[in-house]
């Protein structure tokens, strides 16, 4: 037995001489035969933040096209800092579901350091990946020509003029005819007098509904989630959140709607009469939004049917107050949906099942209760997304729509290239 295990330490060791002479004169790689193995073992630590931020040039456009629209009295013309950046209003009402362009632009204008960040400002042009245009065209409707007939419609459409005519001065927009610019348009009305002359640009939209396909679609432009109006949930830890919450299914807003959303005063009246679903026709007040918030906290699913678009505040409103949002809105697009699945905490009815008496409130009411509390927990678990707040913070919603913009600029500078050496533009359309 000795001789055998002094055998075989010798053989052990005549190997290791072999296999330490391979790998110094280069004969023996070594990873093609460890390498695998440990590719093939669990990885349990988190990925590091390799990539470096996306580099965007900020115009700056004077206050009138900006902030200078929350404070109205104010003339003063000069770019706004971050120094000077006004906080968002806090009575501001509704228009704060579309004030995505302020916390875009309050992303940029922050100073602090934080390595997070998707989006950083540049000063100079020529080391940018896009352009940012920081035009409130959602404020601007909302300020002045939110009833399309009152004569200060004309204030809308002629800051629409003054920064389009702007914009054609500059060499980067000549250059890349727009198409590496970024443009909020998230309110459906907003920029509605010259849209179809920026339609090549990187829009940030709500959704499609007012868009025809050549102005604006998921190739080329960013869906990004409404600043939600109700306050977030953040103190949701009850021992049995499902039995806290003792609605079945709620919802409270405007019942009547034009296109799609329809389809809200048809589920009025075969949503009434049942003891666990709250449907109520309701204005935007500060006392409602208030009702809304509580309400939503004590439900176990959150209704969000289509408006005159497609989207609406509702759903983000019931993602912060982790409510399990049921959506019946046919053509909707969702924020982020390339990073996130919402069938993880969502529920999903066409309109024509929606609209079958007495079907979506028995699919809810057998809806597991262990299937609800793993969606419950997916919602905390994902709601920071949909949260917009100055400074910015890691992978809140303005990052995660930078983050959004970043993955269209290899497409839009494919077109910038195309464009500047095609001698005739758009030739393989016109093949049979």
């Amino acid at each position: 037995m000795k001789m055998i295990g002094k055998t075989v330490l010798s053989l052990l060791l005549i190997l290791i001489i072999f296999i330490t002479y391979s790998i110094y004169i280069g004969t023996v790689d070594v990873r093609s035969h460890f390498f695998p193995l440990l590719q093939s073992l669990p990885n349990y630590t988190t990925p590091c933040r390799t990539e470096s931020p996306l580099r965007v040039f900020m115009y700056d456009l004077p206050r009138r096209f900006n902030v200078g629209m929350l404070k109205r009295r104010r003339s003063d013309e000069t770019p706004v800092t971050s120094r000077t950046l006004p906080p968002w209003p806090a009575n501001s009402g509704l228009k704060k579901q579309h004030s995505v362009e302020y916390w875009m632009m309050a992303s940029l204008l922050y100073d602090g350091e934080d390595e997070s960040r998707e989006a950083v400002r540049v000063s100079d042009p020529e080391s940018a990946d896009v352009f940012f245009v920081p035009f409130f065209s959602s404020l601007s409707f909302n300020t002045h020509g939110h009833n399309m007939t009152d004569p200060d419609t004309e204030i809308d459409k002629q800051l629409q003029v003054d920064v389009l005519k702007f914009l054609r001065q500059s060499n980067y927009w000549q250059r890349s005819a727009g198409r590496d610019h970024v443009i909020p348009m998230h309110h459906p009305n907003a920029f509605r007098f010259l849209r179809e002359q920026v339609n090549a640009s990187i829009l940030i939209v709500a959704d499609f509904g007012r868009y025809t396909r050549i102005m604006s679609n998921l190739s080329k432009d960013v869906v990004a989630p409404y600043v939600h109006v109700v306050v977030s949930f953040t103190n949701d830890d009850l021992p049995d959140p499902y039995e806290s919450r003792y609605t079945l299914l709620f919802f409270r807003g405007r019942t009547v709607r034009k296109d799609e959303g329809i389809v809200r005063a048809k589920l009025a009246k075969i949503l009434v009469g049942y003891k666990d679903v709250h449907y109520e026709q309701s204005y935007a007040t500060g006392e409602s939004i208030k009702g809304s918030s509580e309400g939503m906290r004590l439900s176990k699913f959150c209704l969000h049917p289509a408006g005159d678009t497609p989207s609406s505040c509702r759903l983000f409103d019931a993602i912060v107050s982790h409510c399990v949002p049921v959506i019946v809105s046919d053509k909707i697009e969702l924020p982020y949906e390339d990073e996130i699945d919402y069938t993880q905490f969502s529920l999903f009815f066409s309109t024509k099942e929606a609209l079958v008496p007495g079907y979506m409130v028995k699919q809810l009411r057998q809806f597991p209760k262990e299937r609800w509390l793993k969606m419950w927990r997916q919602l905390k678990k994902i709601s920071h997304h949909f949260q917009y707040q100055y400074p910015p913070k890691k992978d809140d919603a303005v990052n995660m729509i930078w983050r959004q913009v970043k993955h269209k600029v290899p497409a839009a500078t494919l077109a910038v290239h195309r464009s500047q050496r095609l001698k005739v533009p758009d030739w393989w359309r016109r093949r049979r």
